[in-house]
């Protein structure tokens, strides 16, 4: 069934330009009919150039975050960013499994497109335990893809595939794996694979020559699985919006 207006919530850090995290999920689905609703996990000090400054939110505070909007208001679909460290991921994992929603994209946010991190290093393996099996489909760029399976970088078609594949089978052989492949070098496209244990979908088109590459992702996949899109239909969507 599909929802007119549905409630998306976004779990994710402050960037004060908008071009990432809580303010683009925000401006995202209220753009294509969404309800935002948003849990603020960290305060960065951010501009398009870089990140100066992170404050994490107390996961304590996240958590009651968390609780007190589910108690009030109908979420149909849950995007999670950026989470910084091992314990506010624990806590937003173990508030998830209590609430249960429908639908959960996760967005492994590790490190800014200017290079500075997002995630402390030990906090990977976290991620990789308490939050990908929870998720329906999980949305990482290569070097993200890399970290998560500990293994070397991905730099052709054939190993986006088995990467595809890995990662898959890590988040428990369900849901989707939307691999983004625009940190490919050596290309004048940018493609994106869509896995669902059974079919490889590719999404390609020609790379946008672009100093603007600030806050580019996934901020729309959610919203396409809480109008009851398809899959593959919102995931494709997803990538036109970004690119738009």
């Amino acid at each position: 069934m599909q929802i007119k207006h549905p409630n998306v919530l976004s779990i994710a850090g402050v960037d004060p330009s908008g071009g990432a995290g809580l303010l683009a999920d925000v401006k995202t689905i209220s753009s294509l009919g969404g309800y935002a609703t948003g849990v603020v996990t960290a305060a960065t000090a951010q501009n398009t150039q870089g990140v100066f400054g992170v404050i994490p939110i107390p996961t304590d505070f996240v958590k009651k975050q968390i609780d007190v909007l589910f108690e009030d208001v109908r979420i149909d679909s849950v995007k999670i960013g950026m989470l910084f460290d091992s314990n506010l991921i624990k806590g937003v994992a173990e508030r998830l499994r209590y609430w249960n929603p429908r639908y959960i994209v996760l967005d492994p946010v590790m490190v800014a497109k200017s290079g500075d991190a997002l995630l402390t290093d030990d906090a990977v393996a976290t991620l990789r335990d308490e939050l990908l099996p929870l998720a329906t489909v999980i949305t990482p760029n290569l070097p993200e893809a890399a970290r998560l399976l500990e293994s070397v970088d991905i730099t052709d078609d054939e190993q986006m595939e088995a990467a595809a594949n890995d990662l898959w089978k890590l988040k428990g052989c369900h849901g989707w794996v939307y691999l983004k492949g625009g940190h490919m070098e050596g290309v004048d496209y940018s493609e994106d694979l869509l896995y669902d244990g059974r079919h490889m979908i590719r999404y390609r088109a020609e790379r946008t020559m672009t100093k603007n590459t600030h806050g580019t992702g996934c901020a729309s996949v959610f919203y396409g699985y809480s109008d009851g899109s398809q899959r593959s239909q919102a995931l494709h969507h997803a990538g036109d919006h970004s690119r738009r």
